[in-house]
Formats: C-alpha cells, sequence, structure tokens
C-alpha cells in the first residue's frame, strides 16, 4: 500500500495579512517526495493553515498515495477535519468542504495535531514563501 506523510503549516503576518504555505511529503521510509513553499497572498493564519493541507493533499493525488497521514500544528483545523468542532466561519467553509472531497480519493486518512516543534520543515517552507512574497 502506498502511505504518503504530509507535514503542512500555513501563516499569516498580520491576520490577515501576507501569508504562505509549506508542506513537506514523505514516504514511509522517511524519503522527501516533495516540498511546497508557496505565496498564496493576503489571507488569515487559519485559510492559510487549510490551503497548505490542500496543497499537500493534492500532490499526494499525482502521487497516487492510497493511505494518507496529516500533520498540522493547527489545532483548530485538525479538529474541524475530525468532527470535534463545526465550521462557524464562513470563509473555512469552503476549504473545509475541498479537503472533505480530497480525502475521497484515499482509502485512509487521518488529521494529527501536533506542536510546532514537530513541524519544523513545513513552517520554514510556509516562512521562506511569506519572505518571497508574491
Amino acid at each position: 500500500m502506498n502511505k504518503i506523510i504530509i507535514h503542512s503549516d500555513g501563516g499569516a503576518r498580520g491576520n490577515p495579512g501576507p501569508a504562505g504555505i509549506g508542506a513537506v511529503l514523505n514516504a514511509e521510509d522517511g524519503i522527501v517526495l516533495a516540498e511546497i513553499s508557496r505565496y498564496i497572498g493576503e489571507t488569515t493564519n487559519n485559510q492559510a493553515e487549510y490551503k497548505a493541507l490542500i496543497a499537500g493533499l493534492e500532490k499526494a493525488i499525482e502521487f497516487k498515495a492510497e493511505e494518507v497521514e496529516c500533520y498540522l500544528d493547527s489545532e483548530l483545523v485538525v479538529k474541524q477535519l475530525n468532527r470535534e468542532y463545526k465550521v462557524k466561519n464562513a470563509e473555512l467553509a469552503p476549504l473545509f468542504l475541498k479537503v472533505h472531497n480530497l480525502s475521497l480519493s484515499f482509502k485512509r486518512i487521518v488529521f494529527i495535531h501536533v506542536r510546532r516543534e514537530q513541524n519544523k520543515v513545513a513552517d520554514r517552507l510556509a516562512n521562506e514563501a511569506m519572505d518571497r512574497g508574491n
């Protein structure tokens, strides 16, 4: 079974403000398959978190992953995706739906909250994107 591990992070300076996303995709054995670092314009931190995950999931689909483990340092996003919190923000709802629709491409998908220290590569990629700007 083809399993991919995604660490994703999004950030905005100003919230809302200039935002960037970062994601790293690893094979089960730890080999880095892809890194994503993209400036996404002006948005909120939570929107950037979702957009980083979406970019990672789209890349996992390109790799024809069957299983995906998603690690995020946004407790809010993880709890929303795990249906522990409702999505009340109208701007997050379509992003939540996009993640849900992408998740249907996999036989198994899990969303796991990690501390920021355990998400350093994705955090660095998001910050590099914000530093570069458009």
